[in-house]
């Protein structure tokens, strides 16, 4: 597999992104709080947002990228947030296309009935860079009819069942 380089430009004062093991495919997003954003307090000598219950928000990062070619950066939920707390991208996975280059922000989503305290710095998300067929490489074509599939069926959601 040929090795990308994806440029970055970090105008957090956070540590840069990094892979945490050998192997993984996503690298982490930190939380950039800072006095600009609405309703950020300050916990323990640390700028902190809250994401009441059911409440969803835009989290900067303050990382911004040059995506290679025929690529895209997928943003997706921490795993260990979601299952704890109940902390989720909004938009998972979030697209983020190449010819993007403003900074990547994350939409979080509180799907639990406690209050979840975001710090400045905190690990919120991942991202994945991602091959993709993009419009260079795909041609839409329009046609009467789409062959059926015997296997599949028609049924669509759940049709093979739960055992």
């Amino acid at each position: 597999m040929e090795n990308k380089e994806l440029k970055f430009v970090n105008k957090s004062p956070n540590p840069n992104p990094t892979y945490a093991n050998v192997g993984d495919s996503g690298f982490d997003l930190r939380a950039w709080v800072t006095e600009k954003d609405n309703e950020a307090l300050m916990v323990d000598e640390k700028l902190c947002l809250q994401l009441l219950p059911f409440e969803w928000r835009l989290i900067h990062t303050g990382l911004y990228f040059d995506i290679p070619d025929n690529c895209e950066i997928q943003v997706r939920p921490r795993s260990g947030l979601a299952l704890k707390h109940g902390i989720t991208v909004l938009n998972t996975p979030g697209t983020v296309d190449k010819n993007y280059t403003n900074e990547l922000c994350v939409i979080l989503v509180n799907l639990s009935k406690y209050v979840f305290v975001i710090a400045d710095g905190d690990r919120i998300a991942q991202a994945v860079l991602m091959p993709v067929y993009n419009s260079e490489h795909v041609t839409l074509n329009q046609v009467d009819e789409i062959e059926s599939n015997e296997y599949r069926d028609k049924n669509g959601f759940g049709s093979s069942g739960v055992k």
